[in-house]
């Protein structure tokens, strides 16, 4: 289930931020308690909101140690989000280990696993949770369980939902095989499987083979979509000289039968990355940047293909070439006065050269979201990411008396979130418009510390669906909503209080590396014209800076959490909610 940040305080006083079409309300700071992690908001309705805080737990004593387990309490918060209650399941969990909080139906369940040595078996169970009291209203009820054909194989597993949010889809793997080979199951709102187990299996070698994403359609139909590596050549079978092939995304029907392996492939293009996504009741949008070049250094064009989610055809294909000159001008229409300054003349210059020179854009560029407009088309969100790790290494003697000096290391792992791409495809296949908001952020995190030498962490390329990561950046990127009703589209996201008027290329912007000392910025996008208007939302000075990237989408509001850590103090946390008119 994904995760998304949020906070509980007990809220007093509230503050108001107005913006042009949006209001942002925050509430007062409070200390996060010690041994906390994470908090986050996992389901909300009319009664309040429902918010998980994780922590590590006692698991059990040794002679030597204690050992501890990951765990998460309950709060259930009220529309003016005072507590209620906190349950911690510490008693019930006893004996297993805390895997989510998921709700289906307006039902609350409480899922945990157990793995028994003995017999290789890892086992899931849920209890359901009555929302009213947070207590646990039944007994333990084993749901599903995976044995291992070999001791040393690794048994994976996720929850989420399918595309309507009426069931629950577990999606497991038994990794370490020749091949890999996947299970399905479904499940209703009273924890009863509700159709056959899906068995998949692939020819692909699981060392050259990542399973990035899998979506369960309204029909049943299964969407798989996986990246493909080869070995460089003339170089060890060793992963770090995979190098990405491409993208391999096929349909299964309910029996596990191969319905359609989709080509994505373009002839003479290279694809840099890709989304697969199925907006709700509509079809399967899959789009793609491409380079002209192998191992190009920019992107050259984008493809984007609607398919029928239940035959798995291609409905649509639209190959478009990308670069500078295809860039909408803005038309700004807030200032009375005509004449055009200095710094507006050079700035349009820019932009004129920008575009003249036709050049690609960069090959960091990652695709955000996908939202289909009232026309039939679809307005693709993207944003320059790239994510890298460097180490350092600090040496101290062990002094006059010739002690044995220390070697400390630290790992800093750096988010670079860069400009907004906003682009959009009409139902014929044609882009109408395309626009390019600069911005800069730079996130560093530290990952990790010891005293004795040691080399970086590293990364694949991609995301394993299986993969249980941080949250992070924190603070850099975007978040986004369409809100029901409305032909518009509102981005957020932190930028440098300095760069408020920054529209375009061509313009000069500011980086933002503090971001406790940055502003959140609200950016109104009308999905027609693709005009679109920026305005300063708040100020992350008067509350603890807001994570924006990991805000919640909730009808017309947007929940958001505001997070200071202190090194010498308790983190501060606030929440923050924006009210859309």
């Amino acid at each position: 289930m994904k995760k998304f940040f949020f906070a509980l305080t007990f809220l007093i006083s509230l503050q108001y931020v107005h913006a042009q079409s949006a209001n942002a309300t925050w509430g007062d700071e409070f200390k996060m308690k010690k041994g906390s992690t994470d908090l986050s908001v996992i389901y909300a309705d009319k009664t309040g909101v429902f918010v998980r805080e994780e922590h590590l737990a006692l698991k059990g004593y040794f002679v030597v140690a204690a050992t501890t387990r990951e765990s998460a309490s309950l709060i259930k918060l009220d529309k003016s989000f005072q507590q209620e209650y906190k349950s911690d399941f510490n008693k019930e969990l006893k004996g297993k280990e805390f895997e989510d909080y998921f709700f289906l139906q307006n039902k609350l369940y409480l899922l945990a696993r157990d793995y028994n040595k003995k017999e290789r078996k890892l086992s899931l169970f849920a209890a359901e949770i009555n929302k009213s009291d947070g207590k646990l209203s039944d007994e333990w009820k084993e749901i599903t369980s995976w044995e291992k054909d070999e001791k040393r194989n690794d048994l994976s597993f996720t929850v989420s939902y399918n595309s309507d949010s009426t069931k629950m889809i577990v999606v497991s793997s038994e990794e370490g095989k020749e091949k890999n080979n996947y299970e399905v199951k479904q499940f209703d709102s009273k924890m009863n499987s509700a159709a056959k187990t899906v068995r998949l299996s692939n020819e692909f070698d699981p060392k050259t083979f990542q399973l990035e994403d899998v979506i369960y359609t309204v029909n049943g139909n299964i969407v798989m979509v996986g990246r493909k590596y080869e070995f460089a050549e003339g170089k060890k079978k060793k992963t770090k000289n995979l190098e990405f092939l491409g993208y391999n995304m096929r349909i299964y029907n309910n029996a596990g039968t191969l319905i359609k392996d989709v080509n994505t492939e373009i002839q003479g293009k290279w694809l840099i990355n890709t989304k697969v996504a199925q907006i709700p009741s509509k079809d399967i949008v899959l789009a793609a940047f491409y380079s002209n070049t192998k191992r190009g250094k920019e992107i050259n064009g984008m493809l984007v293909q609607r398919i029928d989610p239940a035959t798995g055809n291609v409905l649509s294909t639209s190959q478009k070439e990308l670069n500078t000159a295809m860039i909408s001008v803005v038309d700004e229409v807030d200032d009375d006065d005509d004449d055009e300054s200095k710094k507006e003349r050079k700035e349009r210059e820019k932009l004129e050269k920008i575009q003249k020179e036709e050049d690609g854009f960069s090959k960091y560029m990652r695709f955000r979201n996908f939202i289909y407009s009232e026309d039939k088309g679809i307005v693709i969100l993207a944003e320059k990411y790239h994510y890298y790790t460097y180490t350092t290494t600090q040496y101290s003697s062990g002094g006059s008396m010739g002690g044995v000096g220390r070697t400390s290391t630290q790992t800093y792992g750096v988010h670079e979130c860069g400009d907004i791409m906003m682009s959009k495809m009409d139902a014929a296949g044609n882009l109408t418009w395309l626009h390019v908001l600069p911005k800069n952020q730079k996130e560093v995190i530290l990952l990790g510390s010891s005293s004795s030498s040691g080399s970086g962490i590293s990364f694949s390329g991609g995301r394993s669906y299986f993969e249980n990561s941080f949250n992070f950046p924190f603070y850099a990127g975007l978040g986004s909503i369409s809100v029901p009703g409305k032909n518009s589209i509102s981005i957020l996201f932190n930028d440098n209080p300095k760069n408020d008027k920054v529209l375009q290329l061509g313009q000069k912007i500011k980086p933002v590396t503090k971001f406790g000392k940055s502003d959140c910025f609200i950016v109104n996008l009308d999905a027609a014209t693709g005009t679109y208007k920026r305005s300063t939302l708040f100020s992350n000075k008067d509350q603890p800076t807001a994570m924006v990237r990991l805000g919640v989408p909730i009808g017309k509001e947007f929940y958001l959490i505001g997070k200071d850590d202190k090194v010498l103090a308790k983190t501060k946390i606030a929440v923050g909610k924006v009210t859309f008119k």
